[in-house]
């Protein structure tokens, strides 16, 4: 169901014609939609050992948002910089929100769509992830900020609300969630970034744990082949966007 409805603008106890209260139908809206996470957290379990395999090697997690979506990318960002169950090392990841100055001089000096996007051309690195939240997937200042990141090199995952839309329609892949609440997408989302943090712990721990590979040839040396080595064709892969829908 994509359809927009009209929030209850009374108490979240106030009774219904139906008899139900504002708190049943959120947890009923929040069941319905766990109820069908599951592809979900398979894209979110990747993404984790994605990370896994990206930010040890050198490349940064860059995160963005607003409002209430912000505060859970830095969310995101705070449990990579830090942990989030076993202790492990640091990692990069920057809240790309998280810094006054450089908001308020980008906005004043280039406009609000410019702030999030200047800072991805300062920050990202061919090989860096970007990741964008929005519950509704239509902010302009995200989607400028995705395609910033797509010019140089930079890979970009959304997490948003109700499919189509523009913010996951122009990053690499998307988890969308079907739910006509901006508080139950924003818990799903809680949801999805806890399983990219155990994904991501679960495969540094597994890496950690697998001895060194012996490339050592002493004592039994490979001859050289004399025969000229064949240049061997490359796939190339088109980008498509992935899309998981919820709800």
């Amino acid at each position: 169901m994509t359809q927009s409805l009209t929030p209850d603008t009374g108490s979240p106890a106030q009774s219904r014609p139906d008899g139900s209260s504002g708190g049943t139908v959120h947890l009923d809206a929040l069941r319905s939609a766990l109820a069908q996470f599951g592809p979900a957290a398979q894209q979110c379990e990747r993404w984790g050992r994605d990370l896994a395999d990206a930010l040890p090697a050198g490349a940064r997690l860059l995160v963005a948002g607003n409002g209430g979506s912000a505060a859970q990318a830095q969310h995101l960002s705070a449990e990579v910089v830090g942990r989030y169950r076993d202790d492990r090392p640091a990692f990069s990841a920057v809240a790309l929100h998280s810094e006054p100055s450089a908001l308020t001089a980008i906005v004043n000096d280039y406009g609000i769509e410019e702030m999030f996007a200047r800072q991805v051309s300062a920050h990202g690195r061919r090989g860096d992830i970007l990741v964008l939240m929005s519950t509704s997937g239509r902010s302009p200042n995200l989607v400028s900020a995705a395609r910033r990141a797509r010019d140089i090199g930079v890979r970009t995952w959304a997490m948003t609300g109700c499919p189509p839309n523009s913010l996951a329609d122009v990053c690499d892949e998307a988890m969308t969630v079907t739910s006509p609440f901006t508080a139950t997408v924003q818990e799903l989302h809680l949801v999805a970034l806890h399983l990219i943090c155990e994904a991501f712990d679960e495969k540094l721990a597994e890496s950690a744990e697998k001895p060194p590979a012996d490339n050592s040839t002493a004592g039994n040396p490979t001859p050289k082949s004399s025969v000229p080595k064949q240049s061997t064709p490359k796939k190339i892969h088109t980008k498509k966007t992935t899309q998981w829908v919820i709800g």
